[in-house]
């Protein structure tokens, strides 16, 4: 197997040499790849509120092994589409246009979907992570810093009224959390979305909101890549015995 040639990444006060198929790592990386999954602690549904309360997301991660396994799906993904982006729009969400029909983010079913997480943060059982994906630009705070990308009060009233509408009213305000990363920490630039959090969602709820597969099945790129790792094992240990 061809060895990657190393990269350059560049944290706060050092460049950091690492072998990660161009996958640039962050100091926040870094520290979770160090760590086994038994290290790692499930963020709580409390830690989870304080950590969005405080907007402190970059405290937001991955278990170590599924960032492993997002950092290896993602140069396949890259080789294959070209960059994530172009992956999500065509198998995940089918947009090949994104004119809106409605310039208000939110404000047409047509320009909106919510889908599964497919590499969620590595919260508690229970917890399930949304993604709310709109062709509509969702305005935000440009200065002193473009990149930290706060939302706008407005945007923020935009948001607040669309998860009380689609999932508050369902499920109760103590049982969802929403969230927009922040530019500099987004994996998806150029198809604008939330992150949504909930907990005693019932199946028929789900059903109702998500954009399931013809199949119906909830599941996410990431627990298919665990699935496909699982089953290579298996076979690896088989030809061995």
């Amino acid at each position: 197997m061809t060895k990657s040639a190393p990269i350059a990444v560049k944290t706060a006060d050092k460049v950091v040499e690492a072998q990660h198929d161009g996958y640039q790592l962050t100091d926040k990386d870094i520290k979770q790849l160090a760590l086994t999954d038994e290290e790692y602690k499930l963020q709580t549904w409390e830690g989870l509120k304080a950590i969005i309360e405080e907007n402190r997301l970059e405290e937001l991660k991955r278990v170590p092994s599924d960032l492993k396994r997002y950092i290896s799906w993602s140069h396949k993904t890259r080789k294959e589409y070209g960059t994530i982006q172009a992956f999500v729009l065509k198998e995940r969400l089918g947009w090949t246009d994104l004119t809106a029909e409605n310039p208000t983010p939110f404000a047409s079913k047509a320009d909106t979907k919510i889908l599964v997480n497919d590499w969620p943060y590595g919260v508690a059982l229970g917890i399930l992570h949304l993604v709310v994906w709109t062709k509509v630009s969702i305005p935000t705070i440009q200065e002193p810093n473009p990149e930290a990308g706060d939302i706008t009060p407005e945007s923020r009233k935009l948001i607040r009224d669309f998860v009380q509408q689609t999932f508050i009213q369902h499920l109760s305000a103590e049982n969802v959390l929403w969230f927009k990363n922040w530019a500099s920490i987004q994996s998806v630039r150029s198809v604008e979305h939330i992150h949504v959090l909930v907990r005693g969602a019932s199946d028929e709820f789900l059903k109702s909101v998500l954009d399931l597969e013809a199949n119906g099945e909830m599941k996410c790129i990431g627990d298919l890549e665990r699935e496909r790792e699982e089953q290579e094992n298996a076979r690896i240990s088989s030809d061995l015995s």
